[in-house]
């Protein structure tokens, strides 16, 4: 069985936030449209589904840290901030975003408040873990067909 290790990170992301989507535990809010991702971005996402996609990256990181809290998370989905003449500065990201995409994941067992933040439960490991035996799976059943058998 494929840990989350075992595969590359954004193409996990992109399909645990389909599974995500397709099973209907995680909910994009209504202002979810409208809001931009952190002070240092000039518009809001582009992508129709990328609250999915963020609430799975964040999944991904607490399955990867271990305990983490909002404000680590802020600052790992924070960025650049263009401040005209003067140097950039990095700046956190959107606390309020983090913080109901925990709740939301907390509401479907994959997550669960401990001391120092919030860590995945057993629930939230099987869900990437999942996600990623299947992604191996197709990686390797394609190698498997295309190998020709060689008749003597």
């Amino acid at each position: 069985m494929a840990v989350v290790y075992d595969v590359p990170a954004t193409l996990l992301v992109a399909r645990a936030g389909q599974k995500l989507k397709e099973t209907g535990k995680v909910k994009a809010p209504e202002w979810a449209a409208d809001v931009k991702t952190g002070t240092h971005r000039q518009y809001p996402p582009t992508q129709q589904d990328w609250w999915y996609t963020r609430c799975a990256s964040i999944l991904r990181r607490i399955y990867i840290d271990g305990p983490v809290g909002v404000q680590r998370l802020r600052t790992l989905y924070g960025g650049r901030k263009n401040r005209g003449v003067r140097p950039d500065r990095h700046e956190r990201g959107s606390g309020s975003i983090i913080r109901d995409a925990l709740q939301q994941l907390e509401k479907a067992g994959f997550v669960k408040s401990v001391k120092g933040g919030r860590a995945v439960t057993p629930q939230g490991m099987a869900f990437l873990d999942r996600v990623a035996t299947e992604m191996l799976a197709e990686k390797q059943a394609p190698q498997k067909q295309a190998a020709p058998e060689v008749q003597a």
